[in-house]
């Protein structure tokens, strides 16, 4: 399964290392009806110990495993269950409470919620937050074996990752119903210390300045047609929504394309290549600079005022000019940023061609991927990236573009993080 872990906590984690992570964090947990939601009290007890301030949404089900009462008296707030209740949705409470979340986090995660989330499903408040929540979700999957290891369970898990949920994979061991295998709860201590190293992350790369330009130029040749390489730009928005997550001030250059721009990501979109490198330079100074974007190398030096009308003899004759080289450009500036990241999409020679291409443009890392037609990266929902730095190769594993987008936002963070005394 291609998918979007959770950090995997240590089996002995020492909750104290987290507090800072978690202190006077606004943590919601949604807790589904599996018999694992018994450990809910001691769950929330692990995330207020950790100073995090905790709000309970209970579902139907998980009522039948731990009481409003317990969870109430705990949190010291009320804890809410009912989609239509007056006292709350006159307010619109699930918008509320989705909002105020910095972290949603659901355990147990049953295959029925998993489902709904995946799917958008919208029947009652749990599942109406996970649609309305621009926080970040951690899902903490309980259930048994076989259920877990259906296939509708792993497709629903795939889409939730795909789109930028978290996973903290089951426990192997006894399970309630007798049988052995994948499927506990892990302990309150582990979720705990996932959920604030999923925190801690989303601060790695606050404060700094990120630029990422992302899918296609267009180039006319008269006022209909134009020259264009093939790039939806789904890597490069899924990057700058990584960015963004860690708590960097983001800036996409986007070339056309149909996606929507990210949350938190101030998005420019332009048409030809010299528009995309005037809008590059204007975004400058910046730490960061993330290149995907597939720009045309020539444009038609004069379009024509004209539509060119199809004629029978002959081919109309163009004469083509060479494009800027943004990144080039970009590397050799006077506000050139701290870490600039090139992309070579190549159809052969991957590695070959992406090592010339960061020595010849002067950046830090070229990302090299292979986008020859039978791999499907071109418009497809997966990639697989090589890193080329100076001091050699990091090769991924073939995976989802925003599995691929976190492990590079990943690797830019550990880029600015201090080095250890």
């Amino acid at each position: 399964m291609n998918s979007r872990p959770a950090p995997q906590p240590e089996p002995d984690a020492d909750l104290s290392a987290w507090d800072d992570a978690l202190r006077g964090r606004h943590v919601l947990l949604l807790v589904g009806g599996g018999i694992a939601a018994y450990k809910a009290p001691e769950l929330v007890r692990c995330l207020q110990k950790s100073g995090a301030q905790v709000r309970c949404v209970l579902t139907k089900a998980g009522r039948e495993f731990v009481t409003p009462m317990t969870l109430a008296a705990l949190t010291e707030a009320p804890v809410y269950e009912h989609l239509f209740d007056p006292a709350q949705e006159s307010q619109f409470g699930h918008i509320r409470l989705a909002r105020a979340a910095d972290l949603v986090l659901v355990a147990p995660a049953t295959a029925n919620l998993l489902a709904k989330a995946a799917h958008g499903l919208a029947d009652d408040l749990a599942s109406t937050i996970l649609l309305a929540s621009q926080a970040p979700l951690l899902f903490a999957p309980a259930m048994n074996v076989a259920m877990w290891q259906h296939a509708a369970t792993q497709a629903n898990l795939r889409l939730l990752t795909e789109r930028g949920a978290h996973l903290l994979a089951p426990d192997d061991g006894a399970l309630a119903c007798g049988e052995e295998g994948a499927g506990r709860l892990p302990e309150p201590a582990a979720i705990t210390s996932a959920a604030a190293q999923l925190l801690k992350a989303r601060t790695s790369l606050e404060g700094r300045r990120a630029l990422v330009t992302a899918g296609p130029t267009w180039e006319a040749l008269d006022p209909v047609r134009y020259l264009a390489a093939r790039s939806s730009g789904k890597q490069g928005y899924a990057i700058a929504a990584a960015l963004a997550e860690r708590g960097a001030q983001v800036q996409l250059i986007s070339g056309p394309s149909a996606l929507t721009a990210p949350p938190q990501v101030a998005r420019r979109q332009v048409e030809s290549a010299r528009a995309m490198r005037a809008a590059v330079l204007e975004a400058l100074p910046c730490d960061i600079a993330v290149m995907t974007a597939a720009v045309a190398d020539w444009h038609c030096g004069a379009p024509a005022a004209q539509k060119l009308q199809k004629t029978r003899h002959r081919a109309p004759s163009l004469k083509l000019a060479q494009n800027p080289d943004i990144v080039t450009e970009l590397c050799a500036h006077p506000q050139r940023p701290a870490l600039v990241v090139g992309f070579a999409a190549e159809t052969e020679r991957v590695l070959t061609a992406a090592k010339a291409k960061r020595k010849r443009k002067g950046c830090d890392w070229m990302v090299a991927n292979d986008v020859s037609p039978a791999k499907g990266v071109m418009g497809g929902e997966q990639n697989q990236l090589h890193i080329v730095r100076a001091d050699g190769v990091e090769h991924t594993p073939r995976q989802s573009k925003a599995a691929c987008a976190a492990m590079l936002a990943e690797r830019i963070a550990a880029r600015f993080s201090p080095s250890p005394a």
